[in-house]
């Protein structure tokens, strides 16, 4: 690949890296904390391919000759690198397609990442409670729910359903980016609703209830919310929660 080639390619990646950067597509990609090293890094890639091209240019000024019997050879010899410009493709697909964030598929095939949590902050007053997933797991299990008896608890996650139709709330949480996400799941009982689509988001209210079960992925503990209520609710802004 020429450096005309590259310049376009490094140009073609800051510029999806600051689109991203500049709307809400990179948090399907990577936590909402390294936004602003994803603009500097698109904003370094755009500068260091206008001085690609100003020194190519440069360079064609000073040595026309030479050049042009250097791209005579290259195109003799090296047909190759025209193939090489197909590596644009997926670039445009980023730039052009946003793709789902991780949903049920991945869930159910992937075993809960619930672990202890450094401690328990004291819950604020009034009810309805809202609790993210990682929080009421953390509590149900850990604190053998404690600190949440006698208190109505609202949650919002997306339906997954496991190979024996039990229903589960499920938020994917990342350390890093998409690429090390992992449900955190609370099984659903009570008052659910008697048709449940996978990857439909959901506001659950209800109260703690002791049932756990055992992921059948690899046999981490998933509690139970006993739910009186349930709403259909559009997808979050960030699908993702953040450790």
């Amino acid at each position: 690949m020429n450096r005309e080639a590259q310049a376009a390619v490094l140009f073609l990646i800051g510029g999806a890296l600051l689109r991203a950067g500049f709307t809400d597509l990179y948090l399907r990609y990577v936590k909402a904390g390294l936004r602003p090293l994803l603009l500097v890094a698109g904003a370094v890639l755009i500068a260091a391919a206008i001085a690609t091209v100003w020194y190519e240019l440069r360079r064609a000024r000073a040595s026309r000759k030479i050049q042009s019997e250097r791209e005579h050879h290259n195109r003799r010899g090296h047909a190759e690198p025209r193939v090489s410009w197909l590596l644009l493709l997926p670039l445009f697909a980023i730039i052009l397609v946003a793709p789902p964030a991780l949903g049920s598929y991945s869930a159910v095939r992937t075993g809960t990442a619930l672990q202890p949590p450094w401690g328990f902050p004291v819950l604020r007053a009034g009810d309805p409670l809202q609790l993210s997933v990682a929080d009421y797991a953390g509590r149900a299990v850990y604190d053998h729910g404690r600190s949440l008896r006698d208190r109505k608890i609202k949650i919002t996650g997306f339906i997954a359903l496991d190979r024996s139709g039990i229903p589960y709330l499920v938020r994917m949480t990342l350390s890093c980016c998409a690429a090390d996400a992992q449900p955190i799941k609370i099984g659903l009982s009570g008052q659910t609703p008697p048709v449940l689509q996978p990857d439909t988001w959901v506001e659950v209210t209800g109260t703690y209830t002791s049932r756990q079960t055992k992921d059948p992925v690899n046999d981490g503990v998933i509690p139970f919310l006993n739910v009186s209520k349930a709403r259909p609710v559009p997808a979050p802004h960030n699908p993702y929660d953040e450790r």
